[in-house]
């Protein structure tokens, strides 16, 4: 079973359908202990980095979040659910996120004659073709809607980049633990790819 987190600041409704659309066994849960006990871990994230944080740890979930991302499990982190897996964001400065992962969270700069927030579909070039990206094209376009991005301390956990006036890390992954800048709910039957091989994994099949 994949448990989808809800701390009150993710998109759940569309990732749960879209999961449902795939077959796969999934349940939009606030236990910690259905978190714990889950085969994989889908986090989503919408809204500002601060206010996502301070509702992660009012829910109380905040401790089984960083637990199930530490690569025990398949763990599938979307959007601000990706921003969340580092240290800290520029747009909240003296806000804590997860720590998992090492790097930058920095706004888009808006003096590139592009708008931001960047919404809207773009490519991606794919560095790493297993885990969630098996059998997922380069080039492929998906849907991303965002102000701030991700450059990532170690380039060997980036699974993709895009462009968008900077290099944006649009995907990482280290061992189990993924997560992606862009919505794979929202990314058509590329997105539905994305999510069957995470249900793989979650199932045993890579």
């Amino acid at each position: 079973m994949i448990a989808i987190v809800d701390y009150g600041a993710g998109n759940l409704g569309s990732v749960k359908k879209a999961l449902d659309f795939i077959g796969a066994h999934s349940h939009i849960t606030s236990s910690a202990q259905e978190i714990r006990c889950a085969d994989g871990v889908i986090f989503p994230g919408v809204g500002s980095f601060g206010a996502a944080v301070d509702s992660l740890r009012a829910s109380g979930l905040f401790d089984a979040v960083r637990e199930a991302a530490g690569g025990q499990k398949p763990f599938l982190g979307i959007c601000l659910g990706l921003q969340m897996l580092f240290d800290r964001s520029e747009e909240s400065p003296q806000e804590h996120g997860l720590g998992v992962l090492e790097g930058e969270i920095g706004r888009i700069p808006s003096d590139l004659g592009l708008k931001v927030p960047h919404m809207g579909w773009n490519s991606i070039s794919i560095l790493k073709k297993d885990g969630i990206f098996r059998d997922i094209p380069d080039g492929s376009y998906v849907y991303f809607v965002h102000s701030y991005y991700l450059q990532a301390r170690n380039p060997q956990q980036v699974a993709a980049r895009t462009e968008y006036g900077v290099s944006i890390d649009a995907a990482v992954s280290d061992g189990l633990l993924f997560a992606t800048q862009f919505h794979p709910e929202k990314s058509g039957e590329v997105g539905l790819h994305i999510l069957r091989n995470f249900n793989e994994l979650v199932r045993g099949g890579n």
